[in-house]
C-alpha cells in the first residue's frame, strides 16, 4: 500500500534548528513570520495532502487523462480536489499580495511543495506549472498584461503553461520555427505546433494562459531571435471573463510511461492572439526565469516520490514477515522475523533515508538563499544568494530527481515480488519518477550547464558561494570531539571536489569535450559533498539538542546515527567519482559512431 504522513518533525527541525527560520523576520514582507505560523501551515497542508489529493494518486494513474474532441478530462476526484486546493488559498501561499497572494517565503512553501509531490505529484503539476508561468509574467510583463492576467492566476480559476518543445527541437530552441506576427492593435497572431505541454488542457480552471515561444519576422536565426507571448485559451473580456475562444487547440494527449493524472498535450496554435511579455527576441532571458524555477520544483518532485516511497517501504518491512535475524531470532513469538532485521533491507531504507533527509536539508538551505536573493535588504547578501541559487539550481534538479528514482527503485526491491505488481502501488513511483530526470532540460543538460556556464562564470565567483562556508566549517569543527570522525572523511571528500573543480576547468580550456565527459560525475560529486555538508550540520544541532530533548532524544539519536551511515557508506561514491573524472575523455569518445 502507498503509505504517506507529511514529515513534520523533520521539516521543522530543518526549519527552525538546522536554518534558522527566527531570521526570516528580518527580511521584506516577512516581518509576521513567526514559527508558529509556520508550523500551522505546514500542518494544514498536511491535513490538504493526506486527506485530499494522496487518495487520488492511484485513482489517476488508473484512469489516466481522456482526450474527447479537443477537451481533456482529468481523473475522477481531480476537479472537486482543485476546488478545494483553491478554495483553501493554496494557489497563492508563495504570490505577491499585490495580486491576491499570501507571499509566504520559499523557506516555507517549498516544504508544502515536497508534500504536495509526494501525496499527488500528477495533481500538484496543474497548480506547479501555473505557479512558474506567475513568476516568469511577474517578473517580466507589462504592468497592463500583469494587472489583466495574475490575480486570476494567483486565485487559480486561470492555470498556467510554458511552451516550448516542438517535434523537432527540444533543447536546441534554436531551432525553434513557432511564428509571430504583429498587428495593428499592439497584439501578434501566433502560429505553430508544441509537443510535451504539462497542463496544456484540463478540465480545472476555466481558462488556462500558455507562455509560448516564438520567433517575430525579423527575428535572428538561432536562440538570439526568440521572443516570449502570452497566449490564453479563451480571449478575456474587458471585466475579467473567459470570452471568445482563441486559435489554441489541443489534438491530442500523449500516452506515457507515467504521471497519467497530468495532461500532457499536443497544441496547435492556428493564428492564435497573443502580447509579447517583455522585449522582443529576449524570450529565452524571461522564459528561464520559470524554468528556472520549474527545476529547483523538478528537484523537490524527486524528493517527494523518494519520501513516499521511502515511507511505504518502511511499513511493509515492519508487517513483512520472512525468515529469521542472522543474529538469531529478533520476534520469537512470530513465524519469522519482519524483514526490517535483515542487513540488506536495512541498506535500503537507510539508503533512501538518508538520501531523502540530506536532500531535505538542502533544499531548505537553496530555499533560505531564494528568499535572501528576493527580499534581503543588503545588496551584497543579496548577490551572494542569487550565486548560490545560480550554482546549485541543476545540482538540485538532477541530482534530487536521480535519487527519487534510486529510492523509488530501492522501495521496490523491498517489498520483492510484491513491489512489481500494481496492487501496492510501488511501481507507480518508479514510473512517476522517471520523468523528472527527463523534463526540464535532462539531468546531462544539468551537468552540462554546471561545468560548462555556472563553474567558469565571472570567473568562479559562483563557486565561492559554496567552496568558503564549507571549507570555513570543516576548518572549524575538524578538532570537535563529537563531529571531527564525520567531518574527516567530508574534508577528504570536499578537497576530491575542489581537485576535479581544477581538474576540468583546466581540461575543459584546451577540449570541450573533456569537460562534457566529466560534466555527469561531477555533478553527482558536488551533490554528494553538499549532502555530506548537511549532514554533518545536522549532526551538530543533533548533538546539542540531544542533552535537553525532552521525550525526543530518540529523534536527534536517529539524525546522528543517519549521520553517521551517510558519511560511512554513501559519501565514499565520491573516490570512484573523482577517479573516473580523472580517466578523461579517450574511452568514452574512441569508438566511432558506426561501431554502436
Amino acid at each position: 500500500m502507498q503509505t504517506y504522513q507529511p514529515p513534520l518533525r523533520d521539516m521543522r527541525f530543518v526549519l527552525h534548528e538546522l536554518h534558522g527560520s527566527d531570521a526570516l523576520k528580518d527580511l521584506k514582507g516577512c516581518e509576521d513570520i513567526s514559527t508558529d505560523l509556520i508550523d500551522a501551515v505546514l500542518e494544514e497542508a498536511g491535513k490538504l495532502v493526506t486527506e485530499v489529493l494522496a487518495p487520488l494518486n492511484v485513482v489517476g494513474d488508473a484512469e489516466g487523462c481522456r482526450y474527447e474532441n479537443g477537451v481533456v478530462r482529468t481523473p475522477t476526484g481531480f476537479t472537486d480536489a482543485y476546488k478545494t486546493y483553491v478554495e483553501g488559498g493554496w494557489n497563492g501561499i508563495a504570490c505577491d499580495p499585490e495580486w491576491g497572494g499570501q507571499g509566504l517565503p520559499a523557506s516555507v512553501t517549498k516544504f508544502v511543495e515536497e508534500m504536495m509531490c509526494s501525496a499527488n505529484l500528477s495533481f500538484g503539476l496543474y497548480p506547479g506549472l501555473t505557479h512558474g508561468a506567475y513568476q516568469a509574467l511577474n517578473s517580466h510583463a507589462s504592468q497592463e498584461l500583469k494587472e489583466r492576467f495574475l490575480p486570476k492566476m494567483v486565485e487559480g480559476v486561470w492555470s498556467g503553461t510554458m511552451c516550448l518543445t516542438e517535434p523537432h527541437c527540444g533543447t536546441d530552441l534554436g531551432l525553434l520555427r513557432t511564428k509571430a506576427e504583429p498587428q495593428a492593435d499592439g497584439s501578434y497572431k501566433i502560429t505553430g505546433s508544441k509537443i510535451f505541454i504539462s497542463a496544456g488542457e484540463h478540465d480545472l480552471t476555466e481558462n488556462i494562459i500558455h507562455l509560448v515561444l516564438a520567433r517575430l519576422p525579423d527575428a535572428p536565426k538561432g536562440i538570439k531571435g526568440i521572443s516570449l507571448f502570452l497566449v490564453p485559451k479563451f480571449l478575456p473580456t474587458e471585466d475579467g471573463r473567459p470570452g471568445p475562444r482563441n486559435g489554441v487547440t489541443c489534438t491530442g494527449i500523449e500516452h506515457k510511461m507515467g504521471l497519467n493524472g497530468s495532461a500532457t498535450c499536443q497544441m496547435s496554435f492556428d493564428e492564435a492572439t497573443g502580447w509579447l511579455v517583455g522585449t522582443p527576441h529576449k524570450g529565452m532571458a524571461a522564459m528561464f526565469t520559470m524554468m528556472n524555477s520549474e527545476r529547483l520544483s523538478v528537484g523537490t518532485q524527486g524528493l517527494g516520490i523518494g519520501e513516499a516511497s521511502y515511507q511505504s517501504a518502511v511499513a511493509y518491512a515492519r508487517d513483512r514477515v520472512q525468515g529469521r535475524a542472522l543474529s538469531g531470532a529478533k520476534y520469537p513469538e512470530k513465524a519469522a522475523d519482519p524483514i526490517i532485521v535483515h542487513p540488506d533491507v536495512r541498506r535500503s531504507l537507510m539508503t533512501m533515508r538518508a538520501y531523502n533527509e540530506g536532500c531535505r536539508a538542502l533544499s531548505g538551505w537553496v530555499a533560505r538563499n531564494l528568499d535572501l536573493m528576493e527580499r534581503s535588504n543588503d545588496p551584497e547578501e543579496r548577490q551572494q544568494a542569487e550565486d548560490f541559487t545560480a550554482l546549485m539550481t541543476p545540482i538540485v534538479k538532477a541530482l534530487f530527481t536521480d535519487l527519487g528514482f534510486t529510492n523509488a527503485s530501492l522501495g521496490v526491491q523491498v517489498y520483492g515480488g510484491h513491489g512489481y505488481i500494481r496492487d501496492h502501488g510501488m511501481e507507480q513511483y518508479v514510473r512517476d519518477a522517471r520523468i523528472a530526470m527527463i523534463y526540464e532540460g535532462t539531468n546531462g543538460i544539468q551537468a552540462l550547464d554546471l561545468v560548462g556556464r555556472k563553474l567558469p562564470a565571472h570567473t568562479g565567483r559562483y563557486l565561492r558561494s559554496f567552496f568558503h562556508p564549507v571549507l570555513a566549517y570543516i576548518d572549524a569543527k575538524m578538532d570537535d570531539e563529537n563531529l571531527g570522525p564525520l567531518v574527516g572523511p567530508l574534508g577528504k571528500a570536499f578537497g576530491a571536489l575542489q581537485l576535479a573543480t581544477g581538474h576540468i576547468a583546466e581540461k575543459g580550456l584546451k577540449d570541450a569535450e573533456e569537460a562534457g565527459a566529466a560534466a555527469t560525475d561531477y555533478l553527482r560529486l558536488f551533490g554528494l559533498v553538499a549532502l555530506g555538508y548537511m549532514w554533518v550540520r545536522m549532526a551538530e544541532v543533533a548533538f546539542e539538542k540531544r542533552a535537553t530533548a525532552n521525550g525526543e532524544a530518540a529523534f536527534y539519536d536517529a539524525k546522528i546515527t543517519t549521520a553517521r551511515f551517510f558519511i560511512d557508506r554513501l559519501l565514499p561514491e565520491v573516490a570512484g567519482l573523482w577517479g573516473a573524472i580523472k580517466s578523461g575523455k579517450s574511452s568514452m569518445m574512441a569508438l566511432p559512431d558506426d561501431a554502436f
